[in-house]
């Protein structure tokens, strides 16, 4: 191995500066956005009965948990910056990685951005009246904040996602509370009708799992988690728990108050709930928890994504200059801004909305990849040190791939479109590959996934350590 990837220089490579705790908000407070808020009345117009909702909320946790450790066992095996580019470059090979992230910047993780930034601005209208150029600007204000405090250091970016984490979860707590102290049973008896289906029950799920998506994003920040082996573990097992157990009680709470019919009725379920309980300044508070809810989002964004664009130019698959770390901050700084600026230009321009429709099944696509490579990883390197082997393997994958095999599928033949057109875009990154990857330009694996993450306890180098990632 050449002797500048066994000792990269020590600005070469992201510093590993979050704790659990950084960690635990990455998880929570990407995860809890605007489902909890929503998915509801959607389940409810699928399933009338209230154990069968709680069933399916607990289900798809299950699910979504399940994928959580797969990112465990991968993460603390290859606790890498750029997190799941990497497991699938590793796992597939660079093309397999580089379409991951190409979709990624053009189409999954900058659409979303603006979307969140639009919803932001939709919500705060229940406090301000704002025009709709006001709405944009202020959206717009919104990703260049974000984007500047996670330009500033990993550390502020933390300290954010920290503060809003933990204001999200109480609120919803007060208004989980409010529900359980004021509530009258209003669904207590498990009120139904007997029109349950197999397929309103796979609507449902899909919905619920879904409204569990984000546990994912963490592994994009692995390559700067202290203590890897202990706290990508930690952090994912207990963040997915703490949603699951949140989302669970959300809707209890929501059954003590209105009944099924209700929710079903009601594209405003929180706010319906706490309205009859505390009055219109119930409304307030709601908008105020999703507010905070949608920001802890945002922030999550610009803490985690951009090192998946920085982790693929290490590699020698993007723009040099998005592999550059800003020399004071340590952040990988243009990496920040570009996802800023192609944000900024799909809020203005509008197509976020399609694009947020067409990047789901990209998505899910590349999670299922992911988890089906903890499958392969173990068959083609045996011989990797893994601090953790996921629990219940090789069921919790296989179940974790049939409930999305079932989504994909689910989403070919429900909305054809938009699915063959996220296929279609991920299927662009092809020939920018080909161009970066023609000989002489491919660059070998970036030094801080090959040295610093990739050792065994006994200080060994793994089985990764080599020159060439393309097996």
């Amino acid at each position: 191995m050449p002797e500048n990837l066994r000792d990269p220089a020590p600005s070469a490579s992201l510093p590993r500066t979050l704790g659990l705790i950084d960690a635990l908000a990455i998880v929570i407070g990407v995860t809890i956005g605007g489902g909890i808020f929503l998915v509801p009345n959607l389940v409810a117009q699928q399933l009338k009965s209230v154990p069968w909702i709680i069933g399916v909320w607990v289900f798809a946790g299950i699910v979504s948990f399940f994928g959580a450790l797969a990112c465990a066992e991968l993460g603390c095996a290859i606790p890498a910056t750029g997190g799941q580019y990497v497991y699938l470059r590793e796992e597939y090979g660079p093309l397999i990685g580089f379409l991951c992230g190409w979709s990624m910047f053009t189409v999954s993780r900058t659409a979303q951005v603006a979307w969140l930034a639009v919803t932001l601005a939709m919500y705060s209208a229940y406090f301000v009246s704002l025009s709709p150029l006001v709405s944009k600007l202020l959206g717009l204000g919104a990703i260049t904040i974000f984007a500047g405090i996670n330009y500033r250091g990993v550390k502020a970016g933390a300290a954010v996602q920290i503060i809003f984490a933990f204001a999200k979860v109480a609120g919803l707590l007060v208004i989980i509370a409010a529900a359980f102290v004021w509530g009258h049973g209003a669904a207590s008896s498990g009120v139904a009708s007997s029109g349950f289906s197999i397929g309103g029950f796979g609507v449902a799920l899909i919905a619920c799992v879904l409204a569990y998506d984000g546990w994912v994003q963490l592994t994009f920040v692995a390559g700067e988690i202290r203590n890897p082996e202990r706290n990508i573990l930690l952090s994912l097992a207990l963040g997915s728990l703490t949603c699951i157990a949140i989302y669970v009680l959300a809707n209890i709470a929501y059954m003590r108050v209105l009944s099924v019919a209700e929710i079903a009725a009601s594209d405003r379920v929180a706010a319906s709930a706490v309205e009859r309980i505390l009055g219109p300044r119930g409304a307030g508070l709601v908008s105020l928890t999703i507010l905070i809810s949608i920001i802890g989002t945002l922030n999550g964004c610009f803490l985690t994504s951009p090192r998946v664009y920085y982790a693929q130019a290490r590699d020698g698959l993007f723009f040099r200059k998005f592999a550059e770390i800003h020399p004071r901050n340590q952040t990988p700084g243009f990496a920040i801004v570009a996802q800023c600026a192609w944000a900024a230009v799909l809020l203005v321009t509008g197509s976020y909305e399609t694009l947020v429709d067409y990047a789901m099944f990209a998505l899910w696509l590349s999670y299922a990849l992911m988890v089906a490579g903890v499958i392969v990883l173990r068959r083609k390197r045996p011989d990797l040190p893994r601090p953790y082997r996921m629990w219940g393997y090789p069921v919790t994958p296989i179940l974790f791939l049939a409930i999305t095999a079932w989504f994909l599928i689910n989403m070919l033949i429900k909305r054809p479109i938009p699915s063959l057109a996220g296929l279609a875009l991920i299927a662009t990154g092809i020939p920018v590959y080909l161009l970066w990857a023609r000989p002489g330009r491919h660059a070998q694996p970036n030094a801080e996934t090959y040295t610093d993450t990739h050792q065994s306890r006994d200080g060994r180098l793994s089985p990764f350590d080599s020159t060439s990632g393309d097996d």
